[in-house]
């Protein structure tokens, strides 16, 4: 198994008291596959890559009960054990490349500070690396490239550099957060087909975070749905695309239009009421206010967890009736 997380949670303090972000998600991701974690923007999805990675502040409070990543068992986790795997076991492709890209920098020095760091390689070493990882990505004539700023570079093309300089350290688990947001149709299509391709190549396990369905129907193995920082329901993509067993989930795919279907122009359904506050405690299904089968058992805690075999599994109390 190359990520095995147990009931991890994310606390943030706040003017109005603690924002329980993450409430126990359980994340397994084995050796090769590919992961998407979807879920509407504010449900918990990057907050839980960063805690991953280590990245969130310190102010942030993060537990779980087991944190095995990469054959480590981080549940104590250190600065210094985190920088470690940091790049070289797990590397993160971050949502805006623009952002994340030094703009003062050139795209050499970018590229190879992690790796020299890492793993003492020469500048030299380091340069011939970073050449590599950018013709791999299809970034032409990269080593003329090494000495240009991110200026210089389209949004597709950024986004590429990204993904180079995630894989700089030859990481066996790669995190890509939102990675084709900023991007035009066509440009996407090349990056989610590049990603795929470096997975194979390479045996990267993916954990792909986005909202879009269509990127996920395109790539994904397994699908885990993510709702007020909870992950509701996990199954395989074409089995929760065929038959989706959570009211949420239903909800989600309900609103996506199909081509000779969907009449052109009519409204698309929508899941009504808001989403819960995630200041305070929170007992029983989050979703139940906006579900139209719940009834009292919904505010029952904990949860029902419905076992699917593996790491499938779904959270309702109505279960039987959504299927049914």
């Amino acid at each position: 198994m190359m990520l095995d997380i147990r009931n991890l949670k994310v606390s943030i303090p706040t003017d109005r008291g603690m924002l329980n972000a993450v409430r126990g998600v359980d994340l397994q991701i084995a050796e090769g596959e590919t992961l998407c974690l979807v879920g509407e923007s504010g449900c918990g999805k990057s907050l839980t890559a960063t805690s991953i990675m280590g990245l969130l502040p310190r102010y942030a409070k993060v537990t779980s009960d087991q944190f095995d990543m990469a054959g480590q068992d981080l549940t104590t986790k250190t600065d210094a054990k985190l920088a470690k795997l940091r790049g070289r076991d797990v590397a993160m492709i971050f949502q805006d490349p623009t952002s994340a890209l030094n703009p003062t920098l050139t795209i050499g020095r970018q590229l190879t500070e992690g790796v020299m760091r890492h793993e003492n390689l020469t500048r030299k070493e380091a340069d011939a690396r970073a050449i590599e990882m950018l013709d791999r990505v299809g970034i032409a004539n990269p080593a003329a490239r090494l000495t240009q700023y991110p200026h210089g570079f389209s949004g597709g093309q950024r986004q590429r550099i990204m993904i180079a300089s995630a894989l700089m350290g030859r990481p066996k688990l790669l995190i890509a957060d939102e990675p084709t947001t900023a991007l035009d149709v066509t440009i996407q299509a090349q990056i989610l087909t590049l990603l795929g391709q470096l997975q194979v190549d390479l045996g990267l396990s993916l954990l792909l975070i986005t909202h879009d369905l269509g990127v996920v129907a395109a790539i994904a193995n397994d699908v885990a749905v993510m709702y007020a920082g909870r992950i509701v329901e996990r199954a395989p993509a074409a089995d929760l695309f065929a038959t989706p067993r959570h009211p949420y989930t239903k909800g989600l795919l309900a609103a996506i239009p199909v081509p000779g279907v969907t009449e052109r122009g009519s409204a698309l359904p929508a899941i009504p009421g808001r989403v819960p506050g995630l200041i305070g405690t929170m007992a029983g299904c989050a979703f139940r206010d906006r579900c139209a089968i719940a009834g009292p058992e919904c505010a029952a805690d904990p949860v029902p967890r419905i076992s699917a075999g593996g790491a499938q599994f779904l959270e309702c109390a109505k279960a039987s009736e959504v299927a049914a």
